[in-house]
């Protein structure tokens, strides 16, 4: 039985007309010899009136709070309605559904409501479904506890829910249907001539979505690269051929760059040391930010000083804490940090260079960098950032 999960987002199944095309999705697969699991995610995006959002909205803040264990159980209603509608179309096509819960698909969660993490499967049931050559149709972004309540997977669970079923069913491929072809070198909003990438690796995936590439979650990427799990990022309302993710990429890699991103509402903190002699707070500044849950990027440390980013959110939290520690800083607001990203770049000289030029020279701030082998990271002004996206696009010959 050659296995393939397929995961169809909120815009994908929000109206007949879409459901249609979900259909000849599965029916496609089928012809082709494979039995499909589907997954879906609610119907819609905020102010639709089953997306998860809108149902959100019914419950006071307080309770919401106070009662993870009960709102869970609240944000998994828009995906069992989705699942019974689709099946519903399914069926109507001649084709023979199941619809399931996360729990009743095997997704077995820890106890962190609004952010579970899978820590077992069991297939049993689904793949007696598929036996009998019924296709389950199963909510994404939910699973259930040892307890036997309803958790979901935070950010992105639908994207994590096919990905911990084509590992647990060793599934062919986990295709991610959405609105997008694919993922391209650059958020086509920003660059007109943004190009599909056809094939690319986990990793590189990975960083792109972790900084700020929205087409899939980075856990997903994580646990189907562990799996060694294709996954196929494509369009539910084209025949694109999408984007095939994979352990190694493309073996035709013309570019040091596969793609650009970037991620908004950042600030740059630095705290010198010759403004805080004495202190001992300065020493252990990072360890006291980690114990208040103060996330940190782009950390700088320097013999003189210490420089990072945190999230715009977290600003009056920060300055809360590093008043209170009595440690002198300083701020700048309104900051964006660009990714480039490609495993083209490792061992290849000149990469930073032209990067730090192309921006240097068209009048663009660059207030900080870091890098790995994979990835350079550059802190510019917000108001610069879809310049320098562009700029570097074009540098790198991405849209060719």
């Amino acid at each position: 039985m050659k296995i393939i999960v397929q995961k169809f987002g909120g815009t994908s199944v929000s109206t007949e007309e879409r459901r249609d095309q979900v259909v000849a999705k599965v029916k496609d697969a089928i012809e082709k010899g494979y039995s499909p699991v589907v997954v879906v995610s609610a119907i819609g995006r905020k102010g639709a009136p089953y997306a998860t959002d809108t149902l959100l909205s019914l419950l006071d803040n307080n309770f919401k709070r106070g009662n993870l264990q009960a709102t869970d159980m609240l944000m998994c209603c828009g995906e069992i309605i989705s699942s019974v509608v689709m099946s519903n179309a399914l069926f109507s096509a001649g084709i023979q559904a199941v619809p399931l819960t996360g729990g009743q698909a095997g997704i077995i969660t820890d106890d962190t409501y609004a952010n579970a993490q899978f820590i077992d499967t069991k297939s049993d049931l689904i793949l007696s479904i598929l036996e009998q050559g019924k296709v389950p149709v199963v909510t994404g972004f939910q699973g259930i506890n040892e307890k036997g309540y309803f958790t979901t997977l935070g950010r992105g669970g639908s994207d994590t829910s096919a990905c911990i079923l084509g590992m647990s069913l060793k599934a062919e491929s986990v295709e991610i249907y959405t609105d997008v072809d694919g993922i391209m070198t650059a958020d086509p909003r920003i660059v007109n001539n943004a190009s599909l990438i056809d094939v690319i690796s986990y990793n590189e995936v990975f960083q792109l979505a972790d900084q700020g590439a929205k087409v899939i979650h980075p856990k997903a990427v994580d646990l189907a690269r562990k799996g060694n799990i294709p996954i196929v990022i494509k369009n539910t309302m084209t025949d694109c051929k999408g984007t095939l993710i994979n352990s190694f990429g493309s073996d035709h890699i013309e570019s040091a760059i596969s793609g650009i991103t970037h991620l908004n509402d950042r600030i740059q903190v630095t705290v010198k040391l010759k403004e805080n002699k004495g202190k001992t707070n300065y020493r252990y500044l990072l360890d006291i930010l980690a114990k208040n849950n103060i996330s940190l990027d782009l950390i700088n440390i320097f013999p003189t000083e210490q420089i990072f980013t945190v999230d715009s959110y977290q600003k009056e939290t920060l300055e809360k804490i590093l008043k209170e520690s009595e440690i002198k800083y300083s701020i700048i607001d309104n900051c964006s940090t660009i990714a480039i990203v490609g495993l083209g770049m490792t061992g290849v000289p000149g990469i930073m260079a032209k990067i730090i030029n192309n921006l240097v020279e068209n009048d663009i701030e660059v207030l900080q960098t870091a890098d790995s082998h994979m990835t350079i990271w550059c802190l510019i002004p917000s108001e610069k950032v879809s310049e320098a996206i562009n700029l570097l696009h074009k540098a790198f010959k991405l849209g060719e």
